[in-house]
């Protein structure tokens, strides 16, 4: 029997109902682990294709490129973009390539730009390099 493991990869349509309308007010914080192919798939994507084949830390970097200057055009930013290994605190087996967090002024700015045809163009490059993914929406709290 072949054992499925379950792969996250974009906002499924509840998800993105309860973030859009839920009661998250003003500076909104998306913490991102990322899982990247050994090697990109565009198979889905045959014209965002590179001509030579390329890592999915590569892809990434493409989705990068072109993604925050959308981002800083709506008042977002990247935090910070890092590599990981293992976890300190969690299970040994579990493996995140990379940790992003990106900074956006309000979920409103967030929806704008998943409307932006230029974000969801680099989108293509996302989807190619990630085995996995998760995405966290946070907020500040008052001490």
């Amino acid at each position: 029997m072949a054992i499925r493991t379950v792969q996250y990869l974009e906002p499924t349509p509840e998800s993105g109902r309860r973030f859009f309308g839920g009661n998250i007010q003003g500076e909104v914080i998306m913490l991102n682990l990322l899982r990247f192919r050994a090697w990109a798939d565009y198979s889905g994507f045959p014209a965002a294709m590179p001509a030579t084949p390329i890592s999915g830390e590569q892809a990434f970097d493409l989705y990068i490129a072109l993604a925050l200057p959308c981002f800083e055009k709506t008042g977002g930013d990247l935090i910070l973009l890092g590599k990981s290994d293992h976890f300190l605190i969690g299970p040994f087996d579990e493996r995140w390539d990379r940790v992003m967090l990106i900074k956006q002024k309000n979920k409103e700015a967030m929806l704008s730009i998943m409307n932006d045809a230029e974000y969801t163009s680099s989108l293509v490059h996302r989807t190619a390099a990630l085995e996995d993914s998760r995405l966290l929406p946070m907020v500040g709290i008052s001490r």
